[in-house]
């Protein structure tokens, strides 16, 4: 188990930049409507444990059995069942979900921005460059 967690800690840090943006809050926030109400696994924490497994490595629904099996780093995954269950859900309405998840991430995007702009300037617009 100390090898996975030590090669998990990318995943980690990309999991905190995450929760510090607040895509996995405008995520959840944007996929209610594909949120049944026994689920008990919210949509956008799914999609955010397969982009974890994708960042690992992984190439396919069987790998997010490393990110599921590391509670303590990731808390708690679904079952590669429910994955598939969301993804149809969320590929079913696709001319809805999609833009929805462009928003959240363009919604988190703006805020990182926001947060880093120094002087009022717009991104890329550094010191010197008019």
């Amino acid at each position: 188990m100390r090898e996975s967690l030590v090669s998990s800690s990318g995943a980690v840090l990309l999991n905190e930049t995450v929760r510090v943006a607040g895509i996995d809050r405008l995520l959840a926030a944007a996929l209610v409507p594909w949120r049944s109400d026994r689920v008990v696994h919210d949509p956008g924490k799914v999609l955010l444990d397969v982009a974890t497994a994708v960042a690992l490595g992984g190439d396919c629904l069987a790998d997010l059995a490393v990110v599921r099996a590391q509670p303590e780093l990731f808390g708690p995954v679904a079952s590669d069942p429910t994955v598939s269950r969301v993804i149809a859900k969320l590929a079913d309405d696709i001319d809805a979900s999609l833009p929805a998840i462009r928003a959240a991430r363009a919604q988190a995007r703006a805020a990182v921005w926001g947060r880093r702009r120094p002087l009022g300037r717009p991104p890329g617009g550094g010191a010197g460059r008019g």
